[in-house]
């Protein structure tokens, strides 16, 4: 009852506009891709202007992420033994039931410390696996959005780990990458996130079963999602993030892949190139390298339960991850980069309060042709907008390739053609210098 009186609550605060519809298909994986450039002043249109440049609020923000907290959450989910889906609920300090608790005892706590503005519920999902009965449990934490309407953004990361004896529920699985990284980040934005108001509602989800199948988020999907018909704005998912070492000692600080499903216009690849931007603008000590790809070959993620559905969904991953320390027992606190899980932790955090704090995209975005070689890119202005960043993405591009800035509602130039670019989107900057969500890509005729 209590799962359900918490849904019901959340749905009442939220649109209830239908969710996209749109399927995407996977694509094979391309090499790293460079991030958008500025065009030259003599390629600009003649509305371009200079950007406000004020980052100092962000800047402030990253820098609550406490590098101590992450690690003690991922040593205590290690300290577990294992988080094997089959493993006791009911032994203190071992197994599922020990993270659990664990989880929602953290969740709880920081519920608390937001003076009651994130609320904590706990799903339970039934599955059988090898014709036997299992009960699950994901983890929710809701902080609702003050403004009716502006949808869902979802954060999860899945706490479960295994080992390669997939069978065995008690052998040693510490899973501290794999994924006590994302939980901890997971606990950390929460923590930070839950402290001041937001636009949008934001939902934190430590999913269970998903080494099974991912079958703790397509629980939360099903049940939660579906069926309080939610407008959810973009899953972001954090699974694996806390190493820049890979085999033989390769070393990678500055990169972290993102996964989307495809095809190059599906709205989960479209949420992908928005958060590489999103990235370039406000951490660039870390680059986003967006794959043409759901995930890596045979591997999945729970952000697939929610793409395939039709919800723009990503994955967070290390840009080198290294196999041999996974579902092993050397998945552990020692082998992992304090740093750079700092890094990849502040990175989401910069993305999720662009996503739920940013002024709206314009709305009812056009390309007229006006006769004379030129067309006038149209869109409606946004009141808080102090200028707006026009997004370009040359053709077969998978990021944005170009960018230039205006305080206008509207650009004539003669270089919005389909030769030289396939889409086109708009983001609001307000004073501050936030950008806000972008527009839907209009697909350049």
């Amino acid at each position: 009852m209590l799962v359900g009186l918490a849904l019901a609550a959340l749905a009442c605060n939220l649109s209830e506009s239908a969710p996209p519809t749109l399927v995407p298909r996977a694509t094979p994986t391309p090499p790293p891709t460079l991030g958008y450039a500025t065009l030259a002043p003599e390629q600009l249109p003649a509305q371009a202007t200079s950007a406000p440049q004020t980052q100092a609020n962000m800047f402030t923000l990253l820098n609550e992420v406490n590098p101590e907290r992450l690690l003690a959450h991922v040593q205590t989910l290690q300290g577990f033994g294992t988080r094997h889906f089959a493993s006791p609920y009911d032994r203190p300090g071992f197994g599922i039931g020990a993270a659990r608790d664990y989880v929602a005892n953290q969740m709880q706590q920081i519920s608390q410390q937001s003076q009651g503005n994130l609320s904590l519920t706990v799903q339970p999902f039934e599955f059988t696996y090898r014709d036997l009965p299992y009960v699950g449990y994901n983890v929710i934490g809701i902080l609702n959005g003050t403004q009716p309407g502006a949808g869902v953004i979802i954060v999860g990361a899945h706490y479960d780990s295994i080992s390669f004896d997939f069978e065995n529920s008690t052998t040693n699985a510490p899973g501290a990458n794999d994924n006590a990284t994302g939980v901890a980040a997971l606990l950390e934005l929460a923590r930070i996130i839950s402290q001041r108001p937001h636009r949008q509602t934001i939902v934190f989800v430590a999913f269970g079963a998903e080494e099974i199948g991912r079958l703790g988020s397509m629980a939360f999907a099903r049940d939660y999602v579906q069926a309080y018909n939610l407008p959810v704005m973009a899953m972001l998912n954090l699974d694996i993030i806390g190493s820049s070492t890979g085999p033989g000692g390769a070393m990678n600080e500055r990169q972290i892949r993102l996964f989307s499903s495809g095809p190059n216009e599906s709205p989960s690849r479209q949420l992908a190139r928005m958060l590489d931007v999103f990235d370039l603008v406000y951490v660039p000590e870390i680059d986003i390298v967006v794959q043409d790809a759901e995930d890596r070959p045979g591997r999945y993620g729970d952000h697939l339960s929610f793409s395939e559905i039709g919800y723009p969904a990503v994955r967070f991953i290390e840009g080198l991850e290294n196999p041999e320390r996974q579902h092993n027992e050397s998945d552990v606190l020692n082998a992992l980069r304090p740093e750079y899980l700092t890094r990849a932790t502040q990175t989401v955090l910069a993305l999720l309060t662009a996503l739920a704090d940013g002024p709206r995209p314009p709305a009812n975005v056009s390309l007229r042709d006006n006769g004379d070689g030129t067309r006038t890119l149209l869109w409606e202005t946004v009141p808080e907008a102090a200028s707006y960043l026009v997004m370009l993405r040359s053709v077969n591009a998978l990021v944005y390739t170009d960018q230039f800035e205006t305080t206008q509602n509207s650009v004539v130039w003669d270089g919005f053609v389909s030769t030289r670019y396939a889409g086109v989107t708009i983001a609001s900057r307000d004073a501050s210098g936030l950008l806000g969500p972008f527009s839907l890509e209009y697909i350049v005729p």
